[in-house]
């Protein structure tokens, strides 16, 4: 069904993928993979993230990507989940994991690199920060963009002005927040996604599970217009108490999302002159 499902995505002219390194224990890119044989790979934007903090971690989960995706390149890889304002140090350090995305970046191996995250907007600005000192600039920046994250802890407000400033590609994600927005019942799939199409974004990521939920995606696009104030007004005005506190955004507010809380060994180890310092 997987492979059913990304084919049938593209035919009919989706031709963004997302995925990532620890997605499934590997077995959602090897399922991306299969669906892009014959001839497939060519309509299609592959991206994937590494979790990886050390360049040794984040070049071995680069090259196992590759050889799940049965590909020779890959068009964006992300250091994904950047949740703590030290992930940005540890990136960036000499033998940290953006060496390693840019030496591959230099191989073929991949051609655009960004970072993901969905913790803080402030974190995320202090990674735009942190590369900037290290004279790097990102092609790309994923984070959450939904009707409720207007509200609460907001990304759309306080980091997506600076990546249309900096002609950044913006990826939003989590527009329904895996169904959870929906159980406040104040909006509906369709407006979550039309919100969400309103933002000045390049790509706006949905999960899409059935043929159904594909289906509803294109819906989503086809009936889309631009949306008057009046309209995102009514919009933010009824999910305003709901989401005043982040209580269905809750990859904000609780590790529930946070995988690389949960496996840090997925993160590599920390950089040797830090490892010195530690008491025995």
């Amino acid at each position: 069904m997987a492979i059913r499902i990304v084919r049938t995505a593209l035919d009919r002219g989706i031709n963004f993928l997302d995925n990532s390194w620890d997605y499934n224990d590997g077995a959602s890119e090897e399922r991306v993979g299969k669906a892009l044989r014959d001839s497939y790979r060519d309509r299609a934007f592959v991206m994937t993230k590494v979790d990886g903090r050390s360049k040794k971690e984040a070049s071995k989960q680069l090259d196992e990507s590759l050889r799940r995706f049965g590909i020779d390149y890959l068009d964006l890889v992300q250091h994904h989940e950047i949740i703590r304002f030290d992930d940005p140090y540890r990136i960036f350090h000499p033998e940290g994991a953006n060496a390693a995305l840019v030496e591959a970046r230099e191989a073929g191996k991949l051609r655009y690199i960004g970072f993901t995250g969905h913790k803080d907007p402030r974190i995320h600005l202090h990674m735009l920060e942190v590369a900037e000192e290290n004279r790097f600039k990102f092609d790309t920046v994923q984070m959450p963009l939904n009707v409720m994250d207007a509200h609460y802890r907001s990304f759309e407000k306080l980091v997506l002005p600076e990546l249309v400033s900096q002609e950044i590609g913006v990826l939003g994600m989590k527009s329904m927040a895996n169904g959870i927005l929906l159980k406040s019942k104040t909006v509906t799939p369709i407006e979550c996604l039309h919100y969400a199409l309103n933002l000045p974004t390049s790509v706006v990521i949905t999960g899409i599970d059935s043929l159904e939920i594909l289906d509803q995606a294109f819906a989503a696009v086809e009936s889309f217009h631009p949306l008057s104030s009046e309209e995102r007004e009514a919009l933010l005005e009824r999910t305003r108490e709901a989401a005043a506190h982040g209580y269905f955004e809750l990859f904000k507010t609780s590790s529930i999302f946070d995988s690389t809380a949960e496996n840090p060994e997925w993160l590599g180890e920390e950089p040797a002159e830090i490892r010195e310092l530690m008491p025995a």
